[in-house]
């Protein structure tokens, strides 16, 4: 996706320097109450530090929301096992069992991470960056844990935007976890625009495996993109067009 240099990374090192003058101001302002008259100045050290402690601990507290969506994910996964294993459903009961471990130890601190970077930074060329460092790991993760298609799939139709994502970027790397028609349903309706990218990258791969049919389905599900916004010279404009190509052959 094309980004524009206007965005402005948060970097580490910066939020700590935050997170410190924000106490140090805070600090200041308190003190100022008790030993000062000047109240409007220690009313205004309280008030910016208390700012900068807020955007300092923003990316924080992101990730903490969505580990916790993330853990109360496997914990609907657990109980969902048990209900299948009571019910003599023991092969259900197994795959979401996995999924749940899945989720704690080894997907969910990606998923974490995406949805952190998400929520901390502004629209903008870092974060696109930062968000394709997140998938990146999740491809990486891919060849370094064992997945069952079955579970991948569920995250990519029913899961959080961190699941669906993630989901993504681990069907790019193994062709073996991969669904058409999953991945068509997302180009036609995705949540965001870095999604809707993925989708089509993972589309653009699949496209020399795909029958006359699913051929045919992916190309009017990308041609009906015509009204979707985004600037011709956009990296989905050109995914659209070398989609229509493979398809074509041609």
């Amino acid at each position: 996706m094309k980004r524009t240099d206007a965005d402005v990374s948060f970097t580490p090192a910066l939020r700590a320097l935050t997170v410190v003058t924000g106490v140090g101001s805070f600090g200041l302002g308190a003190r100022a109450v008790f030993v000062t008259q000047n109240g409007s100045g220690a009313a205004a050290l309280i008030v910016f530090g208390g700012v900068l402690l807020l955007l300092g601990l923003l990316d924080s507290l992101e990730f903490a929301g969505a580990t916790l969506r993330l853990r109360a994910a496997a914990a609907q996964r657990f109980a969902l096992a048990e209900e299948s294993e009571r019910q003599g459903d023991v092969v259900t009961a197994r795959a979401l069992r996995a999924e749940a471990r899945t989720l704690l130890d080894a997907a969910g601190p990606v998923a974490a991470e995406y949805a952190a970077v998400r929520g901390s930074m502004r629209p903008g060329v870092s974060r696109t960056r930062a968000l394709e460092e997140v998938v990146a790991r999740a491809r990486r993760l891919a060849h370094e844990q064992s997945f069952e298609s079955v579970e991948i799939l569920r995250w990519l139709q029913h899961g959080t935007d961190e699941e669906r994502i993630t989901a993504l970027a681990i069907m790019q790397a193994r062709p073996e976890l991969r669904n058409f028609d999953a991945a068509l349903a997302v180009i036609a309706q995705p949540r965001t625009p870095f999604e809707h990218y993925h989708a089509m990258r993972l589309a653009l791969q699949m496209t020399d495996t795909l029958d006359a049919e699913q051929a045919r389905r992916l190309a009017a599900a990308v041609r009906a993109l015509r009204g979707v916004r985004f600037r011709r010279d956009s990296d989905r404009s050109h995914l659209r067009r070398e989609i229509l190509r493979r398809v074509r052959g041609g």
